[in-house]
């Protein structure tokens, strides 16, 4: 599509040579007037939302579709005088990458607050990376995208990258007392945020399909003190095996009261021999349990409210009913709202409800609506309209 025209129909197509664009809209400046006809090509990892008259009106899957509108060709444009020869029924078409993006960076900018059992408030940086595909292209156009001609991760990573240490903060708080916990818990950590961060994501029409956490780092002070406390834990162990050892060599030496010189003698040397195994032993750090990341798995079309298989490009369940063209999810359960809803079919939430900033009532920090601890101060409970 290379502008307006009068006569000749449009044929709307995308390729992605950046492979970083979430979404492009065709045409990438203003509006159009796409005329009755016009051939749109959708391929395989694409999908094509078609809005006409402000509204969107469609999502296609891959193939070729017809357009059908009220402009037509050379007659729209000479009815379109009033308005400067520019169509009033204006149309565009917005397409959307379903392909996973991968190896996209999350990490703290600023150190989050977390309060430990141990060491009392320490403040820790993580960083990591996520994968992220769009599963509802309306959804996500509606809510993220808007009016923009193009849409890129680095434009999403941003905000997403809030969200991930808001909810990576809650985890911390809920789920662990001690940062000593942590080193061997990566794997759990991650799991766990990746499940809180399932709504958060889906609200927008996006699926996180991977996270994975490369760090966790407190100050250097905080590494000091940890590194201190292993030590002190490895003399203790030592200490009480030495002891133990004494123990049987004295008890030896009790039973036999003539050959106690030489009996002596035979401890030092046994004692001389078993140290450097001691020591092998105990500061060997291979982890025989360790186990690979899973590779992320492959998602399977269903519904997202009975679990049935559906087409891919159903836009209704043929088992429940529901809708599978998401324009709009409740802010409170997550159900499809249908357009022009006022209030959610499900809990009669009202949809059209702005979310007003939380500060913490401590420290006066601003946090997302539903965090639970504020990721400065660390707080709990503190959060106040």
């Amino acid at each position: 599509m290379k502008g307006d025209n009068a006569v000749f129909l449009e044929q709307l197509e995308w390729f992605d040579e950046t492979g970083h664009s979430f979404v492009y809209r065709l045409p990438e400046k203003g509006s159009g007037d796409i005329k009755w006809g016009a051939q749109l090509t959708v391929r395989e990892s694409q999908a094509a939302v078609f809005f006409y008259k402000g509204k969107a009106v469609g999502a296609f899957g891959p193939g070729r579709h017809t357009l059908k509108t009220a402009n037509i060709p050379i007659l729209t444009k000479v009815a379109s005088l009033p308005w400067g020869f520019h169509s009033p029924l204006r149309a565009e078409v917005y397409f959307t990458n379903l392909k996973t993006f991968t190896n996209l960076k999350w990490g703290t900018r600023d150190p989050v607050a977390f309060k430990d059992q141990s060491l009392g408030l320490v403040r820790l940086r993580a960083f990591g990376v996520f994968n992220v595909k769009i599963v509802q292209p309306v959804l996500f156009i509606n809510q993220l995208v808007g009016t923009k001609g193009v849409y890129t991760t680095l434009e999403i990573s941003d905000y997403l990258n809030q969200v991930v240490i808001s909810r990576f903060n809650d985890h911390m708080g809920e789920h662990f007392s001690s940062i000593f916990e942590l080193p061997s818990k990566y794997d759990e950590l991650a799991q766990g945020l990746s499940r809180k961060l399932k709504d958060d994501f889906s609200r927008f029409g996006l699926l996180m399909t991977d996270l994975y956490i490369n760090a966790i780092t407190p100050p250097p002070e905080v590494q000091q003190a940890i590194d201190d406390k292993s030590r002190l834990e490895v003399f203790d162990d030592m200490n009480k095996l030495m002891k133990m050892k004494a123990a049987m060599a004295m008890e030896k030496m009790s039973e036999n009261p003539d050959g106690g010189a030489g009996a002596e003698a035979g401890v030092g040397m046994g004692l001389g021999l078993m140290l450097p195994g001691m020591f092998a032993g105990r500061f060997s750090t291979s982890d025989p349990g360790s186990s690979p990341a899973p590779e992320p798995g492959r998602q399977s079309a269903a519904c997202q409210e009975c679990g049935s298989a559906i087409p891919f490009d159903a836009r209704f369940c043929p088992q429940c009913g529901h809708q599978q063209v998401v324009f709009e999810k409740c802010e409170k359960c997550q159900k499809n709202i249908t357009p022009g809803a006022n209030f959610c079919p499900r809990c009669g939430h009202p949809t059209r409800e702005t979310v007003s900033p939380k500060f913490c009532a401590s420290c006066g920090t601003e946090n997302l609506p539903d965090a639970v601890f504020c990721n400065h101060c660390g707080e709990k409970h503190q959060l106040s309209g």
